[in-house]
């Protein structure tokens, strides 16, 4: 997912990248865990806090709750098309969800991918053709092999949060914020992105047009621009 980023950022800033669990090479182990936590680690084992967190979807998710629960650790925010908790989901999302869902109990994933890809990554204001198909293609892959990462899960690993109350914090966040929205995203992520941005404290924001979830894939220059700048900004 950060192939492109990982040169261009790298050029520029020390950088570390990760597979979370249950995707790439991190498969899931069975009890609690906490993503939150495991960043927490990862940030202290290799001796690169303050860092700067960027996230996507999840990852803006985890990134939050780790600015909220360690403000040491983390001297920015870059929150692209971030998850949030509590969010009250549109009828749209749950008949996504629970098509995706009912495709993978069935054993269907070639189907349970395409609604990932026809949901997130095309989005509702576009047809899948409107998408690069090298980009389709990667995210097919890892969504699939996040799938198959769950299927080898023998027993259950449930997710604690770092911050249980992360949905009535976002007055902690200390560090200057940027909430990243593709103009194409589902209607749920513009509107978590909104409150975001009204509720973190100097929060900036910015959009990148006519792309969905992953603006970081599918518009990489521009993103990488932005982001960039924001980061190397006295801020």
């Amino acid at each position: 997912m950060w192939d492109t980023q990982w040169e261009t950022f790298g050029e520029r800033h020390r950088v570390l990248r990760y597979d979370m669990r249950g995707f790439g090479r991190s498969p899931y182990e069975p009890g609690v865990f906490s993503h939150g936590a495991d960043l927490v680690e990862l940030l202290e084992r290799h001796e690169l806090a303050p860092a700067s967190l960027v996230g996507v979807s999840l990852g803006g998710r985890v990134a939050l709750e780790v600015a909220v629960a360690r403000p040491d650790l983390v001297d920015a925010l870059v929150l692209v098309g971030s998850g949030f908790p509590g969010h009250d989901w549109s009828d749209e999302m749950q008949a996504a969800w629970k098509e995706e869902e009912d495709a993978y109990n069935r054993g269907d994933l070639d189907a349970a991918v395409e609604v990932v890809l026809r949901t997130w990554v095309a989005g509702p204001r576009r047809s899948p053709e409107d998408v690069d198909p090298e980009v389709r293609a990667r995210v097919a892959e890892m969504q699939r092999r996040a799938y198959e990462l769950e299927q080898q899960l023998d027993g259950e690993a449930d997710e604690e949060m770092l911050v249980p109350d992360l949905a009535d914090r976002l007055g902690d966040v200390g560090a200057p914020t940027l909430v990243v929205t593709g103009t194409a995203d589902v209607p749920d992520i513009q509107a978590i992105s909104s409150k975001l941005a009204r509720e973190i404290p100097g929060a900036r924001t910015a959009s990148i047009a006519g792309v969905a979830h992953v603006p970081s894939m599918e518009r990489p220059e521009e993103f990488d621009a932005l982001v960039l700048e924001f980061l190397d900004s006295d801020r």
